[in-house]
């Protein structure tokens, strides 16, 4: 936790997926999501999907309209972010109050999902797919 300079409290957390990182801060507020300066909605496209992933920690623990989200995010494309923004925002909770890690936990919002991009290997054409084999 830090105090900003209008002396609010801020909490901290980092969320990673694939190639995406999202450095989340949670300021008490109105329950607002804005990532890269951007709001939530414009930035995530108004996909429920993404919108429900990233403001899903905060729902779980009942605590949608108590705090404002707001995110750097960069790299990937937008369902590794939305992923990496609730990774972030769980973490960010915890340090709120650790009694909230039990039920993130439970909901699996505290494991980061460790699946990446596996790489290409030489004599193939992509990671796995080999060229066509002709017997003759």
């Amino acid at each position: 936790m830090q105090a900003t300079d209008t002396g609010r409290a801020v909490y901290w957390g980092t969320g990673r997926r694939k190639s995406s990182v999202a450095r989340v801060r949670l300021v008490p507020g109105t329950g607002k999501l804005t990532i890269n300066g951007k709001d939530g909605d414009l930035y995530l496209q108004y996909n429920q999907g993404y919108l429900s992933a990233a403001k899903s920690p905060l729902e779980t623990l009942g605590l949608e309209n108590d705090y404002d989200i707001l995110v750097n995010a960069s790299g990937g494309g937008l369902t590794g972010q939305a992923e990496s923004i609730r990774l972030g925002v769980a973490r960010a909770l915890c340090e709120l109050n650790p009694d909230n890690r039990k039920p993130l936990k439970t909901e699996g919002y505290l494991t980061r999902d460790p699946r990446a991009t596996e790489r290409k290997k030489y004599g193939l054409r992509k990671a796995r797919k080999a060229p066509q084999y002709s017997k003759r």
